[in-house]
C-alpha cells in the first residue's frame, strides 16, 4: 500500500531509561540498542522489519536511532553512564511509532543486561516546513561504496560530509527510501548537503564489523518530502542499526 509522506505523524520519540545503580554496556553497544527496540515493537512488526523491509529490491527498515545520551566514562572496552540515559527513535512508519510508544509504557525493560524503568516518554514533533533545514547528528551518518581492487578483493571507501560523493550517495539513499516507503516515484529536484561545521570522524563496531561515519551539523537543501524522510528515516546507510539519526535545530 503506498503511503504519502505529507499523512505520515512526523515525530520523533525520547525515552528516559533509569537504573538502580549504574548503566554498563560494551563500549560498541548499537548491535544491543537494536535488538531491544526489536523486542518492544509488535511481534509480527519486527518479523516484517527484521526478514523482509520496505522496498522491492533494496530493502529498508525505515527506523533510526540516537547513540545513548548521558554523562558517561569509558573502562575496559565498557561504557558506564549513570543511572539515566536518553535514547531518540525515529521513524516514518507510523505503525512503528504508535507500537513502540505504545508497548513502552509497561515501564521496566532490559537493555542488556541492565533492567530498567521508564522515566519519561516525550513526543516532539520534527516537521520540515520548507525546503531548507538544519539539522544536528544524534548518531554518525556512513556513506560509502563497495569498490574492487584489480586483484579481485572488496574494500569500503567512506566518505565525509563537504565531499561530492557524499552528497551524491546521501542523497540517492535518500530517492530509494522515499521510493520504497511511498511506492511513488521521488521528486526529481536533487537534494544538497553542506556541513555547517567540522564533521567528527566516529570509528563504530557493529557485530565485529567497522563502521565509520560522521557527526555534526548540516544543512540539507531540497524537495520538502526528501528532506521530511531524512529526519524521520535518517541520513546515510545502515540506520536500523543506529547510525544517521538527526533532527531538526529549531
Amino acid at each position: 500500500m503506498a503511503c504519502s509522506i505529507h499523512e505520515v505523524i512526523k515525530i520523533h520519540i525520547r525515552i528516559e531509561l533509569i537504573g538502580e545503580n549504574e548503566i554498563r554496556l560494551p563500549l560498541h553497544y548499537n548491535h544491543i540498542v537494536q535488538g531491544f527496540i526489536y523486542k518492544t515493537i509488535d511481534r509480527n512488526l519486527a518479523e516484517f522489519l527484521h526478514n523482509t523491509g520496505y522496498g522491492e529490491q533494496r530493502k529498508f527498515k525505515l527506523f533510526c536511532f540516537s547513540n545513548l545520551l548521558g554523562k558517561s566514562i569509558i573502562r575496559d572496552n565498557y561504557i558506564i553512564f549513570g543511572n539515566r540515559i536518553q535514547l531518540e527513535i525515529s521513524s516514518p512508519d507510523e505503525k512503528f511509532c504508535e507500537s513502540f510508544a505504545n508497548t513502552i509504557l509497561k515501564k521496566t525493560v532490559y537493555l542488556g543486561e541492565n533492567l530498567l524503568e521508564v522515566g519519561s516518554i516525550e513526543i516532539d514533533r520534527q516537521d520540515v516546513m520548507n525546503n531548507k533545514v538544519t539539522i544536528e547528528t544524534l548518531s554518525s551518518i556512513t556513506a560509502y561504496s563497495t569498490l574492487i581492487r584489480p586483484n579481485g578483493s572488496k574494500y569500503t571507501c567512506y566518505f565525509q560530509p563537504g565531499e561530492e560523493d557524499f552528497n551524491r550517495i546521501v542523497a540517492e539513499n535518500l530517492r530509494k527510501k522515499y521510493r520504497a516507503f511511498t511506492q511513488l516515484e521521488p521528486p526529481v529536484d536533487e537534494v544538497q548537503i553542506k556541513p555547517l561545521s567540522q564533521p567528527r570522524l566516529h570509528i563504530v563496531k557493529y557485530k565485529g564489523f567497522i563502521v565509520k561515519g560522521y557527526t555534526g551539523r548540516l544543512c540539507l537543501e531540497g524537495p520538502r518530502p526528501l528532506l521530511q524522510i531524512a529526519v524521520d528515516a535518517g541520513l546515510g546507510g545502515k540506520n536500523s542499526q543506529g547510525f544517521g539519526c538527526v533532527k531538526i535545530v529549531k
